[in-house]
């Protein structure tokens, strides 16, 4: 299963390597939905905005159905789990990508989607944005827990929320309890929002991603 995707190269860059920002959006949008923001970070990125791979019955496509709150489908979110990490492999031959500074933006769904690559492939992986969404617990994949303290494994900033209705705030309260018990280098912020990206958290995501550049 190929995943269709939107590429941004750098243009002003002289390097052979870019940075890079792979986009994974939520339910019931596309690659087009989160691929805007690039015009708010480094021109130095080379972005990859990633569609879902399952087409949703009310409008644009979803990475897997839902179970019940904080548990993915678990036929559908395997597939496409397997497809993003495809996707991630073939990227990285395709793309003039710098392997040590490729982050995952992810926004709800996708931020369970991005979760799941950094959390399986965490020596690959620079940083994760995580904006509100949750670490999808008891499903077959194999976190690799006990690598999050060492030095080349991805940051996490996670945000989301508090008045956030689709997903409640205590999923990312969730997911920063489980970083810090496994010694990650997480940054955690609450923000006065419902289900979004707001002015004030995607400010506080640009400079993060200033400080890990």
């Amino acid at each position: 299963m190929k995943l269709f995707h939107h590429v941004i190269v750098p243009k002003n860059s002289i390097a052979e390597k870019h940075p890079t920002i792979i986009f994974l959006h939520g339910r019931g949008a596309d690659e087009n939905d989160l691929l805007s923001l690039s015009e708010f970070f480094d021109e130095k990125f080379l972005f990859l905005s990633v569609r879902a791979p399952f087409e949703f019955p009310y409008g644009g496509y979803t990475w897997y159905e839902i179970q019940e709150a904080g548990k993915p489908d678990e036929k559908m979110f395997p597939e496409s789990y397997n497809a993003l990490s495809d996707f991630f492999d073939e990227a990285k031959k395709e793309f003039p990508i710098d392997e040590k500074k490729i982050f995952l933006f992810g926004f709800s769904m996708g931020t369970v989607m991005a979760y799941a690559l950094a959390l399986t492939r965490s020596n690959e992986i620079a940083g994760v944005i995580a904006n509100s969404g949750y670490i999808a617990e008891g499903t077959f994949l194999n976190y690799e827990w006990e690598k999050l303290s060492l030095q080349n494994s991805p940051k996490f900033l996670v945000t989301h929320g508090i008045y956030d209705q689709v997903l409640p705030v205590q999923f990312g309260r969730q997911a920063k309890r489980l970083l810090e018990e496994h010694n990650a280098n997480v940054e955690y912020k609450e923000y006065p929002m419902q289900h979004q990206i707001s002015e004030e958290s995607l400010n506080d995501i640009v400079e993060w991603l200033k400080r890990q550049m």
